[in-house]
């Protein structure tokens, strides 16, 4: 037996146990669970073949009950203070894979602040807000395939952008290079009918951070009518763990004020809001603390909407937010807003920044409340600019 040896202060206590795809020099990617600076080898505590798939599918299909047994064995586990030999692997010594097969890929508009600025800044002569935005929780579908795990390089996209004043595009690399932090949702439970409000913990496994890169440039001149296409497809950012609902019990909050109020599908009995602080670090330096508890849409509203109109849910769906933004400068969740469009360019470490520059890494990590005074870490995702070779 292996003791196991949790600092008081750590963000994967037992009261979090998130769930991830690792592997070693000895192992295959294989389902783990993050334990104080270890990762535990799932495959080796249960005699579950789902936990040597190396996808979080497998197990998340399985649903709230089975999803409860291994959390609460785990548990026991970590109570006793020792493990199997074997079982656990210093989080310095893995590597960490994509945590789940992405189905499909939605990514919401679920910020007030966030989406008021942008329209000031897209729409300077009208309402920031368009008539829609506060009945129904506003989104698109993206691309599953270019859905990536943290530690990825970001590849510069290339896509038509229309100068200020010109008549005509041209064709070549983003130059307003933007980042998106937001929160994700892992469907695990599919469903071919519609998901109302208080159903989404039956369908929901956990939540991931998540960076949506945008290309500005692209996506002003491509959005009207459709909206986003290039200017997002080309990569989204997602943290290996996954953190179960379960872990999140202390977390939940009501959402800001909806008025008017939504439609009887949008309802939910209990609070569906989240009180997770993210932290946005641009080349080392935090630049904003975005606000997840001052999101307008719930998540659980957001999965309502998605499927009310007979669309599917499918094992390993991903649906994100949308840029987390709260009221403050020092809370916003994309650097269009952080500066002003690129009007009012920031330092970082000592250098000028509006967009991101080509060797810039950003990364984002998020935090929310456990029991007591505790901190539930959902870890980080990290990614670097680099020029197309």
């Amino acid at each position: 037996m292996t003791g196991l040896s949790i600092p008081d202060d750590s963000l994967f206590g037992p009261d979090n146990l998130p769930f991830g795809i690792f592997s070693t020099a000895e192992l295959t990617p294989r389902a783990g669970v993050r334990l104080g600076d270890h990762v535990l080898d799932l495959g080796a505590v249960f005699d579950d073949p789902v936990f040597r798939t190396g996808s979080l599918n497998p197990f998340m299909s399985r649903g709230p009950s089975r999803w409860a047994q291994v959390r609460e064995r785990l548990r026991g586990l970590v109570g006793v203070g020792e493990v199997p030999d074997g079982v656990p692997h210093a989080v310095t010594e893995v590597r960490m894979h994509l945590p789940f097969e992405v189905a499909d890929y939605v990514d919401f508009y679920a910020s007030e602040h966030h989406a008021v600025a942008l329209g000031r800044l897209f729409r300077p002569n009208a309402e920031p807000l368009l008539p829609n935005w506060r009945h129904l929780p506003v989104g698109y579908h993206g691309r599953a395939g270019t859905v990536v795990v943290s530690g990825t390089d970001i590849v510069r996209p290339e896509g038509q952008r229309r100068a200020p004043g010109a008549v005509n595009p041209e064709f070549g690399p983003s130059t307003r290079l933007d980042i998106e932090a937001e929160l994700g949702f892992v469907v695990g439970v599919p469903s071919t009918t519609p998901i109302g409000v208080d159903d989404f913990a039956e369908h929901v496994f956990g939540a991931v951070i998540v960076n949506d890169w945008s290309a500005r440039d692209i996506q002003a001149w491509e959005y009207v009518p459709l909206g986003p296409f290039l200017g997002k497809s080309f990569a989204t950012s997602i943290s290996p763990w996954v953190v179960p609902l379960a872990a999140l019990s202390h977390a939940w909050i009501h959402t800001p004020p909806q008025l008017p109020v939504p439609l009887p599908y949008l309802r939910g009995a209990r609070p569906w809001g989240l009180d997770v602080d993210l932290e946005v670090r641009w080349n080392g330096e935090r630049v904003s603390r975005p606000p997840y508890g001052q999101m307008y849409w719930s998540p659980a509203q957001m999965l309502a909407h998605l499927t009310v109109n007979g669309a599917t849910a499918r094992t390993g769906d991903l649906f994100a937010s949308g840029t987390i933004s709260g009221a403050g400068e020092d809370r916003r969740g994309s650097f269009i807003e952080l500066t002003s469009g690129g009007a009012r360019p920031i330092t970082v470490r000592g250098e000028t920044r509006t967009f991101l520059e080509d060797g810039d890494e950003v990364v984002i990590s998020a935090d929310a409340p456990g029991p007591g005074n505790s901190r539930i870490g959902f870890g980080e995702v990290r990614g670097r600019i680099v020029t197309r070779a």
